[in-house]
């Protein structure tokens, strides 16, 4: 099955690594192949950035995503930029502590920023709580999966704090699947 996932928020986030982990944890590690492509440019220096990725049972014939059935939304800015108009189908995954706006498809509020400050004192490993919450709520890869291709990116030295934000990320994502907004 054909998962098209856009992440969006502003530049510094790690939203281009996020596309990037979850990439490599379906392609390497669940066996399924992906696609991963990503926007730069002044969005780098901290506007509205966007990375996506193509998850598929079979080979990805055309790359880009054209209509996004999950989205990871991490600031205000990419909200209205890349997940404001959202299909009444998609699921969205939004930081509740950045963003204000609410689509109209089903939404996960997760205080990934928020947890990743004052539980983890490390505001710069909320893309990776995000990323733990995506894979409880949506499943799209396994967590086995998610957690090697967590190790196997970020830089040496900083695994236990990742590992502890992804499963921070897991149980807010369980949480939020209790609370469901649709």
């Amino acid at each position: 099955m054909r998962h098209e996932v856009r992440f969006s928020g502003f530049g510094g986030q790690g939203i281009i690594l996020s596309a990037v982990i979850l990439g490599r944890a379906a392609a390497i590690y669940d066996e399924k192949y992906a696609v991963q492509t990503q926007v730069y440019g002044p969005e780098a220096r901290g506007g509205a950035s966007m990375s996506a990725v193509v998850i598929d049972d079979e080979p990805v014939l055309y790359p880009e995503v054209t209509e996004p059935d999950i989205y990871v939304i991490m600031s205000q800015e990419g909200f209205l930029k890349y997940g404001a108009g959202a299909p009444e189908g998609a699921v969205m995954l939004l930081d509740d502590g950045l963003v204000q706006d609410r689509p109209a498809c089903r939404f996960h509020p997760v205080p990934a920023t928020y947890e990743a400050k004052f539980t983890l004192n490390r505001v710069i490993v909320a893309n990776i709580v995000m990323l733990g919450a995506l894979i409880a709520i949506t499943g799209i890869v396994s967590r086995e999966a998610i957690e090697k291709a967590v190790l196997d990116s970020v830089p040496k030295g900083t695994e236990d704090l990742n590992m502890r934000a992804l499963k921070l990320g897991f149980d807010l994502g369980t949480r939020s699947m209790h609370n469901e907004t649709a």
